[in-house]
């Protein structure tokens, strides 16, 4: 099965990319045919520095290859390697009704909090069914906010295979398990609200930021509950289901302090990706290595594309010159 994901290329990576995403395209690289890439486009409608989308594109090459995505295995690339897709976001426009996108939950979302809205904002799901339908994807992991997405592009395949024929496969999502990963402050982790902990920081910059993660004030002798924890949720993550059950057990019986959980998160955080720390200044240290496997990824997936874009073409009655 032919499985497709990117990840944008606008901010450090940090935990919540990590469990809610990055873990699961390792995992599916040892069973299926993965196409993985770097929204580098997508990213334009935050990113509107050309030094530092590069320098975040190269950083987030750089954070997969370090967490073992093995580019023998997977098709890994930028997604503006393979320039094909905004001609097919565009196609797809042209038989996408303006209704469908103004349902889009994410731009709504950001009207709502009232952040600046572009055109490519709003047009984001055409990019993104492009993306996905140019490589014939099959399955699409995604965590539940994302679903809506699938089913747009779902939508657009079945509107332009009803006006010009079967090109288009239908694409299916792929739910993830990762729970919501919670920031410091408790919301949903994520770069928009400045509340991450990042995946690579140094430990001391990573040690200050759990120490200010959000509690109640709740007295250390007193039970706790840890089902409304944002440290809690965390430890989760990262610790064994054995040593869950413990502080579970602690949380409840009252007599600790939320301080100590933190400091054991600490510790879990280090024990868990201080080697990956190692292994991205590696990558960090090796840019012309990074660039030749994303040109190699590049290079194979707009073999599919180009394919792709022969039927679409054709099917619409486009005519290009060949060289």
């Amino acid at each position: 099965m032919r499985v497709l994901s990117g990840i944008q290329s606008s901010g450090t990576l940090h935990l919540g990319n990590y469990y809610g995403a990055m873990r699961q395209h390792l995992e599916l690289q040892h069973e299926h045919d993965c196409f993985y890439f770097i929204a580098n486009y997508h990213s334009l409608t935050t990113i509107q520095d050309g030094s530092r989308l590069r320098e975040l594109t190269f950083h987030v090459a750089a954070s997969y290859l370090a967490l073992g995505l093995d580019p023998a295995r997977v098709t890994f690339f930028r997604q503006s390697d393979v320039p094909e897709v905004t001609e097919l976001a565009w196609i797809l426009a042209t038989v996408t009704g303006k209704g469908l996108l103004d349902r889009a939950h994410s731009f709504k979302d950001k009207v709502a909090r009232g952040l600046p809205v572009s055109m490519g904002l709003y047009c984001y799901p055409l990019l993104m069914a492009a993306d996905i339908l140019i490589y014939r994807s099959q399955i699409v992991p995604v965590g539940q906010d994302q679903l809506q997405h699938i089913e747009m592009t779902q939508d657009m395949a079945q509107y332009f295979n009803n006006t010009y024929g079967q090109v288009f496969i239908r694409p299916e999502p792929r739910l993830s398990e990762a729970p919501v990963v919670p920031g410091i402050d408790g919301q949903k982790m994520s770069k928009s609200y400045g509340n991450t902990i990042d995946l690579f920081a140094d430990p001391q910059v990573v040690c200050k930021r759990i120490m200010s993660i959000k509690t109640d004030s709740t007295p250390v002798e007193a039970p706790k509950d840890p089902t409304r924890c944002t440290v809690f949720a965390l430890l989760k993550l990262l610790a064994s289901p054995e040593e869950v059950q413990e502080w579970e057990v602690r949380y409840r019986a009252g007599g600790m302090g939320y301080g100590e959980a933190k400091a054991r998160l600490a510790d879990l955080y280090e024990q868990t990706f201080g080697p990956y720390r190692e292994a991205y200044g590696r990558w960090l240290a090796r840019p012309d290595d990074v660039e030749d496997i994303l040109r190699t990824g590049g290079r194979r997936a707009r073999v599919v594309a180009q394919e792709v874009m022969d039927e679409v073409r054709s099917a619409c009655g486009i005519v290009t010159a060949r060289a």
